[in-house]
């Protein structure tokens, strides 16, 4: 039988102890219960807790909260949400380095994890959380990360720096540096004592207005040889977060001194490709005895370098590695000593040649009685080793009156040489060789040939027929093609005509010595005009030519939505539209519409970019994928519609309050209570089919739930289950089903905690769950108790602290503890408080003979100095009573113990928990699980 109860949100809470029970079978229908609620939508809220290795959390003004944690351990933020449906949760970060900021890549989940936090990941972090009604809901926190770095100590005088010693009557400044969060604290000692302002008339100390307190110098004024001693810098932080102190001694004698080095190398240093290089360093000076280094001018060494004390090795050297080289020696006395050396890798490139004829006359080609110029062009390191040679025919050409030749030309380019021919003759034709070599030999010789004769013409430029326009589709290979005719024929080059844009391959010129650009999987960016110019190597240093041909790439159109899937009813109209976003050419646009492979509609565009296609009332026929597809003459483009009668999936409601029960002493019962998104979507729910099995099982137990009548947004749907065993865990699905058949589900995981309902004269309770049982944190007490268990501690960070296990000895179990290491102090309290009990007194006029009441918890009291746990009562309208109803101090063994404590209250009561830490050393644990 069906029932239906008209309540609302408060009176819901107090039948949350009515049990239905319903047994679990294959195929045995279950009652539903379902309670009509007005709005059981609600919006979003949220709390961030931690846990992790927090040195403190605190709050600050305006109720912001600051997370401490030390550098190197794990920070984890949960973010507590209710609201319904669901909300979706986003954690994102602000406040830190632009490289660090994560928006793109927000954490999409209720916990931040990160281990090993670095100093650079400190900044505020924040939650939202949204379901779509009001507001988004936004709490932060600001996690300040702690650490503190070795200290540093140079050594500067006030006179210049010495070349050889420490003299007296020089002043000398001590300076400690170190980088930490929090700001840190020095001080210095010599020897073993400590120094302080005005202990010492030849000793001042300091902190410069301009470090803002980052570092402590040291001024010892006039060095007297009481000054000649160890001086040890201590940088600390006080502890916080538990990181030490951290300490540097320098010592100072008559011989301290800032380094020198020499470099036994030449400068530069010429050497062939595959050569091994070793450059020495040795020093030659400073106190403490210096430390060698090597740098490049290109930020780093190369890869396979070697660096071994003063030496670096670079083997099999490559003209990449040429560069300036830098050996630095360093003892924190004075400035840092720094020699340099360049390599110079000798290498040959590049040989091209170009044709002038008579530049005197203008002439475009070669004249007999005129003069022809031929120039050969080199690339060569080093430039001053290059030197050329020319040969007629295979015979050595020197310099005279008619064959003039230049090595260098002030009017060229560097690496130039030219050769002139005055009043040429018939006999001068021939072929001319030009040869490049560098002095030393080793690196092969360039030779190139240049033929001068009567056929020599100037080039010519001209783009084949058919070739332009040029017309393909994305995603080939094209080939722009100018034909270059004349000889020699030279390097054609190619650039974009019509924009200031980079070639295919991002340069913003190509070299073709064939007089083809070839672009593979070409794209709709390409398209546009591409010039071909004759470029003046290898031909005629004449007017370049030029031509333009022209590229239009085809693509298919681009359209919107590519995929979409809708839901919808029988009997009901569906209406699917597919827009045109891209597309080339665009003018020539057909559609044709499909249901699979069935074709419904083709047509052509007129003006419009998208067409429509409308079901008028779907039917059964009518469920399925629908395709538009735009078609142009490089292909089509798809819209995909998936119209489909699935329901939405349930959505559980999460913040039913404590849905458990005590069914048997071995089971337990859990109210079950979902509402459906957008229900009047599809056809009407007519059951739901739910799916149980124990976490960690493969089986699944199935049974239906009908449902009677239509479900309504919002509407708040219950089932109770049954015959859950304790304390096991279960994995529930449900799935909507309709006429369609099933639709989407959800699952959630039901986890075993004693139900809390304080208003029942038994009340049982454990920590399992968030909620702790509805105890709360005093807010008038000094720090906080902290849900936790055996599998979530970190025993590297908390190697001797808490108990291996719950009561049960499980690991999985959660309880209540307090950490008492620092930065707690001596003195703090930290108090759990229970929820107001209700006394229902049997005579009305008063309670004449208040009933006892047994209050029981076990608690696990472990260490040489724990402190004191007191259990207090207080009552509704009554001071605290002066001293604990149960109170307990000291080592009480590395095992659980109950407790039981006899109460008589007179009024509404609650009871809590409260630690004294008188001493920071261990930690205690409670956990009332009755």
């Amino acid at each position: 039988e069906e029932k239906y109860i008209e309540i609302n949100k408060i009176s819901l809470l107090s039948i949350l102890h009515a049990v239905f029970y319903s047994k679990y079978s294959q195929n045995v229908n279950s009652p539903v219960i379902r309670y009509r609620i007005s709005n059981v939508n609600s919006p979003p809220t949220v709390r961030i807790v931690h846990s992790g290795h927090a040195c403190n959390v605190e709050e600050e003004r305006h109720a912001e909260r600051v997370y401490t944690i030390r550098e190197g351990e794990t920070l984890e933020l949960t973010c507590l949400v209710t609201g319904h449906p669901r909300p979706q949760i986003r954690w994102t970060k602000t406040a830190g380095s632009v490289s660090d900021r994560f928006q793109d890549s927000s954490v999409f989940n209720e916990t931040l994890h990160i281990t090993k936090i670095q100093r650079h990941q400190g900044g505020r972090y924040y939650c939202k959380a949204e379901n779509g009604l009001g507001s988004p809901a936004i709490k932060s926190i600001r996690v300040d990360v702690y650490f503190l770095d070795d200290p540093v100590v140079t050594v500067h005088q006030s006179v210049g720096e010495a070349k050889e010693q420490f003299y007296y009557e020089r002043t000398v400044f001590l300076r400690c540096m170190a980088n930490s969060n929090p700001p840190v604290r020095y001080s210095w000692h010599r020897g073993r004592d400590v120094l302080s302002q005005g202990s010492d008339k030849g000793v001042e100390i300091y902190e410069p207005f301009f470090t803002q307190g980052e570092t402590k110098i040291l001024k010892l004024k006039n060095l007297r040889p009481q000054d000649y001693a160890n001086y040890s810098c201590i940088a600390s932080v006080r502890n916080v977060c538990g990181i030490s102190d951290r300490n540097i001694v320098f010592k100072l004698t008559n011989k301290t001194v800032s380094p020198s080095i020499k470099l036994l190398v030449e400068d530069p240093i010429v050497v062939n490709p595959g050569q091994t290089v070793s450059l020495v360093c040795i020093t030659t000076g400073g106190e403490p005895k210096p430390t060698l280094s090597w740098v490049s001018s290109s930020d780093s060494l190369p890869e396979k370098s070697v660096v071994k004390g003063g030496t670096l090795t670079l083997p099999a050297i490559t003209s990449d590695e040429a560069g300036v080289y830098s050996c630095v020696a360093t003892n924190n006395v004075g400035n840092p000593a720094k020699k340099s050396t360049t390599i110079v890798v000798r290498a040959m490139k590049k040989g091209r040649f170009w044709i002038t004829p008579d530049p005197y006359h203008n002439d475009d080609n070669i004249q007999i009685g005129r003069e022809v110029k031929i120039s050969c062009q080199v690339e060569a390191t080093p430039p001053e080793e290059l030197t050329f040679g020319w040969l007629k025919n295979g015979r050595a050409l020197r310099s005279s009156e008619r064959m003039v030749i230049t090595q260098t030309d002030p009017d060229t380019s560097p690496g130039t040489t030219n050769l002139d021919i005055i009043d040429l003759k018939f006999t001068d034709f021939g072929t001319y060789t030009c040869v490049a070599a560098l002095k030393g030999g080793g690196i092969p010789e360039i030779s190139i040939d240049v033929n001068i004769s009567s056929t020599t013409v100037p080039p010519n430029l001209t783009v084949p027929r058919g070739k332009s326009p040029l017309v393909v589709r994305e995603g080939d290979t094209v080939e722009l093609e100018c034909l270059v005719s004349g000889k020699p024929k030279p390097i054609i080059l190619w650039s974009r005509a019509d924009k200031e844009a980079p070639m295919p391959d991002g340069t913003l010129q190509v070299e073709s010595y064939d007089g083809v650009l070839r672009i593979v999987n070409v794209s709709r960016e390409m398209t546009g005009s591409y010039r071909c110019q004759t470029s003046q190597f290898n031909g005629f240093n004449v007017k370049p030519r030029e031509a333009v041909v022209e590229l239009i790439v085809q693509y298919p159109p681009t359209v919107e939505p590519v995929s979409l899937e809708m839901r919808q009813g029988l009997g009901r109209p569906v209406a699917m539209n597919c827009r045109v976003l891209r597309a080339h050419p665009s003018r020539v646009l057909r559609y044709e519409w499909r249901l699979g492979n069935r074709l419904l509609h083709a047509g052509h565009f007129d003006q419009s970019d998208e067409t429509e296609y409308t079901v008028k009332s779907l039917n059964r026929e009518g469920w399925g994928e629908y395709t538009c597809d735009i078609i142009n003459e490089a292909g089509a483009g798809r819209c995909t519609f998936l119209v489909t009668g699935k329901a939405y999936p349930p959505e559980f409601y999460y913040d039913t309050y404590s849905p458990l029960w005590q069914n048997r002493p071995r089971v337990y019962g859990f109210k079950l209570q979902w509402t459906q998104m957008n229900p009047n979507a599809v056809d009407r729910i007519v059951a739901y089919r739910l799916g149980i099995r124990q976490m960690g099982q493969q089986r699944w137990w199935e049974q239906e739930i009908t449902v009677e009548g239509t479900i309504t947004k919002g509407e708040l749907i219950t089932h109770n289950l049954t015959e859950l065993i304790k304390p096991e865990a279960y994995e529930v699905r449900l799935t909507p089903i309709t006429r369609f058949g099933e639709g989407d589900s959800t699952i959630r995981i039901i986890t075993y905690s004693a139900p809390v309902n304080p208003h029942l004269r038994e009340f049982h309770c454990s920590f399992e769950e968030e909620p702790i049982c509805m105890f709360t944190q005093d807010k008038n007490d000094d720090f906080d108790w902290t849900r936790h268990s055996a599998a979530t501690r970190d025993t590297k960070y908390t190697p001797n602290t808490g108990p291996s296990g719950d009561r049960s000895g499980s690991k999985q179990g959660f309880y209540m503890y307090i950490e008492t290491s620092r930065p707690r102090k001596e003195g703090e309290v930290a108090r759990l408080v229970s929820p107001f009990f209700n006394v229902a007194p049997k005579n009305p006029y008063g309670i004449t003979n208040p009933p006892a009441y047994c209050f029981g918890f076990f608690f696990h009291m472990y260490g040489k100095h724990i402190g004191t746990l007191n259990a207090l009562l207080r009552q509704k309208g009554q001071a605290a009573t002066e001293g604990p109803t149960w109170s307990l101090s000291g080592n009480q063994g590395d095992h659980w113990k109950q407790a039981k404590v006899s109460i008589h209250p007179t009024a509404s009561f609650q009871v809590s928990k409260t630690l004294c830490d008188w001493m920071i050393r261990e930690s205690v644990r409670g956990r009332i699980p009755t």
